[in-house]
């Protein structure tokens, strides 16, 4: 009979708390947490174990383009003279480019500038903006007009032809500044680094999980950071000095590095 009645006294007590909460009365949530069934604790896995490793990853690819930097350079006494001076010039230099099997589309300009020069007291020539004339022991000297061209050269054997030509025509007021060899895809270069540096990681990591009785599990992260893009090899100018010119384009490389995580098995 006790027991039956215990049954009863919970059963009241847990349709009272169920009334109470219904109307909203105060003290229902104290006589519900007391009689309702506890809640069932969730229960959280351990972290499972990693490891992380870094890979690195090169590539090297032939050049298949050569970038020459060449412009012209003249000095006049008037800003007219300098202006029609350097022209000429520069349309020499670009049908001398064209001749020698550059492209119209691969012909930009990559600066125009015009300046006044002023020679100091010891003699020295010095350029500056037009509007500051340095003081009373600056002498004026003239204008000084200045044009650079970027020429791509797809036929990498021509560039010393080319370096040639654009040199000649414009006579002294040629100016060779850098020839650069590049490759045109740098793109692929670098998915071949990528590639080679995601194995090293993966390598990496395994020989890591064996060393500890371990297998490698799924990959968790992945970061890279990579290098820039392709270097491009620069050659001096005075290497296109001799006759005949020779070519070196030696070769261009990239690297990448990428830190992956894995769990351990």
């Amino acid at each position: 009979m006790r027991s039956v009645r215990s049954a009863l006294s919970v059963r009241s007590v847990s349709a009272l708390a169920l009334a109470l909460a219904a109307l909203g009365l105060p003290g229902a949530p104290a006589v519900a947490a007391r009689t309702a069934p506890a809640a069932h604790r969730a229960v959280v896995a351990p972290a499972p174990a990693t490891v992380s490793a870094t890979g690195t990853g090169r590539a090297s690819a032939a050049p298949d383009m050569a970038v020459l930097t060449a412009g012209i350079e003249v000095t006049r006494p008037t800003v007219g003279k300098a202006l029609t001076d350097r022209s000429a010039a520069a349309e020499a230099l670009l049908a001398a480019a064209r001749a020698a099997g550059v492209a119209e589309h691969d012909i930009r300009t990559a600066d125009l500038a015009l300046s006044a020069v002023y020679r100091n007291r010891e003699g020295a020539l010095d350029q500056h903006d037009a509007t500051d004339p340095r003081g009373k022991d600056a002498l004026f000297v003239g204008h000084r007009a200045t044009q650079m061209f970027s020429l791509t050269i797809r036929d990498i054997e021509k560039t010393g032809a080319v370096v040639r030509a654009v040199a000649d025509a414009p006579g002294d007021a040629s100016r060779i500044h850098s020839v650069t060899f590049d490759v045109e895809h740098p793109e692929t270069l670098r998915a071949e680094a990528r590639t080679s540096a995601y194995q090293d990681a993966r390598d990496k990591a395994a020989r890591h999980a064996r060393l500890n009785g371990r297998g490698l599990g799924r990959l968790i992260s992945l970061e890279e950071r990579a290098g820039g893009r392709p270097r491009p090899v620069p050659v001096p100018v005075a290497s296109f000095s001799k006759e005949p010119v020779p070519v070196a384009p030696g070769r261009i490389r990239d690297e990448v590095s990428v830190t992956a995580v894995y769990e351990l098995r």
